[in-house]
This record gives structure tokens, C-alpha cells and sequence, in this order.
């Protein structure tokens, strides 16, 4: 028995029920006065072209897999989106080498070191260290962690240490709500 094509009412209401979350979401977004993560192209292109990222220490190695700057747009509609480049090192010396490594080439760029605000915070060393500056009114932030989730793969144990150096900004490069500010 061959089937029966769905009678001209109902391909209406099916293409309705699938055209229908669209133009809610196309809505949402017109509502909301912004387009998110549009329209961030050139931004990401010079976070990515910031030095720090490209100015690992001696014997800092890219882990297989995750090679080069990878940039992006987080949107989770709570603020402003967050633009960042990253790059992930492995290396073998030791956190304090890697930051003093960094607080130097931070300094020649003109990066600010920033103190983690709260009073009860562990030692820069331990989980990472920024710092800011302002950059054609933009607000930047330059962060080493050494928390970065999901290294894939991941490095093998006492071999090397796994950190990410990050360059990141809001969309609209202010920083009027404290946004860009450092969390280590």
C-alpha cells in the first residue's frame, strides 16, 4: 500500500511548526539590541595577532592536535559576548618559569600585571596570572592558566606542564561592568 501524501492544510501547519522557532529566535535577537557574536570577525583577528600568544618560553612545545591560535565567541546571553584567541603550550620547566616568562613579554607590550581582588585567593603561580591594558579603547585581557579544560590530548603525567595563554576582550571592548577583569 503505497502512503497517502499529507493533504494541503496539514504541509501547512508542519512548514509553520518548522518556520515558527525562527522567526521567534530572529526576534529574540532584534529584541535584544545586539547581534551577539556578529559581525566579530576583525576582532578576533586582532586578538589572535596579539604577541603574547606567539611568545612562548624556550622549549615550549604546541600539544599535538591543538596547534595555533583557535579563536571565539561566547554568547551566553547573561552579558556581553566574550571574544578570545588562545593558544595551549605544554612545557617542562616549571608555573613560575612560564609566568616569569610571561610577566616579561607582557611588560614589553605594555600589559599591566592585575592581583586576583579577593582576599582569600591562592598565589598567582598556582593556577595562572594576567593582566590588562587598553588598546584603541579597547579593554584586553592577557591570561595564563594552567587549568585549561579538556587539553586533548592530554599530556602525559611529569612529562610537562599543560597551560593556555588567552587574549580576550567583550564584544563592544568595554569594560564598564567589570566584565574583562581577572578571575585567578
Amino acid at each position: 500500500m503505497a502512503p497517502t501524501p499529507p493533504s494541503r492544510p496539514a504541509r501547512a501547519g508542519l512548514a509553520a511548526a518548522l518556520l515558527l522557532p525562527g522567526v521567534f529566535l530572529g526576534a529574540c535577537s532584534a529584541i535584544g539590541g545586539g547581534d551577539g557574536c556578529g559581525g566579530t570577525r576583525d576582532a578576533l583577528m586582532r586578538l589572535a595577532a596579539e604577541s603574547p600568544l606567539d611568545a612562548a618560553p624556550a622549549g615550549a612545545t604546541e600539544p599535538a592536535g591543538r596547534r595555533g591560535v583557535s579563536t571565539g565567541c561566547d554568547d551566553d546571553s547573561s552579558g556581553k559576548p566574550w571574544l578570545h584567541a588562545d593558544r595551549r603550550y605544554a612545557f617542562a620547566g616549571s608555573r613560575d618559569e612560564v609566568i616569569t616568562h610571561y610577566t616579561g613579554v607582557a611588560a614589553a607590550a605594555g600589559w599591566t600585571f592585575e592581583r586576583d581582588p579577593s582576599p582569600d585567593a591562592a598565589p598567582a603561580a598556582v593556577e595562572g596570572a594576567c593582566w590588562t591594558k587598553t588598546d584603541k579603547g579597547r579593554h584586553l585581557l592577557l591570561d595564563v592558566d594552567f587549568r585549561p579544560d579538556g587539553s586533548s590530548p592530554a599530556p602525559t603525567a611529569g612529562t610537562a606542564l599543560t597551560y593556555e595563554v588567552s587574549v580576550g576582550t567583550t564584544s563592544d571592548g568595554s569594560n564598564d561592568d567589570g566584565e574583562a577583569t581577572c578571575w585567578h
